[in-house]
């Protein structure tokens, strides 16, 4: 670490301390060439990966822009706060372990939908119906019929 006042190189640590919550550790370093003190915070850089959008452009991931759309989809339907909030740290973590530097929408489109059809089956139809831009009725039907067999399934066995 250069020292902020001669720029020397030559520094060392002198004391090291983690903040109440853990997550920041304040180091006090001392110059060995002008004898000054100063001190410098580390912390976990934690990025999440850069949206490729169909046109090629890339944007900054927006945890906001991810639970709006999760809120639309969801508009009316009988889902909690603490659910969506699950939702969206999931999908978060999941980018997250990824590694990836860059992600395409296409593949967060995915998760969002996974998502949603863990937590209301209308919401994912609405959803899935705008995401995957349906060209006709027969798409639109088949995935109705997709979210009914599991339905269907139980039904039987009850």
């Amino acid at each position: 670490m250069k020292c902020p006042f001669c720029g020397a190189d030559d520094t060392t640590v002198a004391d090291t301390r983690i903040n109440d919550d853990g997550d920041t550790v304040r180091r006090r370093r001392r110059c060995l060439t002008c004898d000054k003190r100063f001190s410098t915070y580390e912390r976990a850089e934690i990025r999440l990966p850069q949206v490729v959008k169909k046109n090629g452009s890339r944007v900054d991931f927006d945890r906001r822009k991810l639970s709006a759309s999760l809120w639309l989809s969801l508009r009316k339907r009988p889902v909690t706060v603490e659910a969506v909030d699950a939702a969206t740290a999931r999908i978060e973590e999941k980018l997250l372990t990824l590694g990836e530097r860059e992600i395409p929408s296409e593949k967060i489109g995915e998760m969002v939908m996974r998502e949603l059809k863990k937590l209301d089956k209308v919401a994912y139809v609405r959803f899935a119906s705008v995401y995957r831009n349906f060209e006709d009725v027969d798409e639109f039907s088949e995935l109705i019929r997709e979210v009914s067999r599991p339905l269907q399934r139980r039904s039987r066995s009850v």
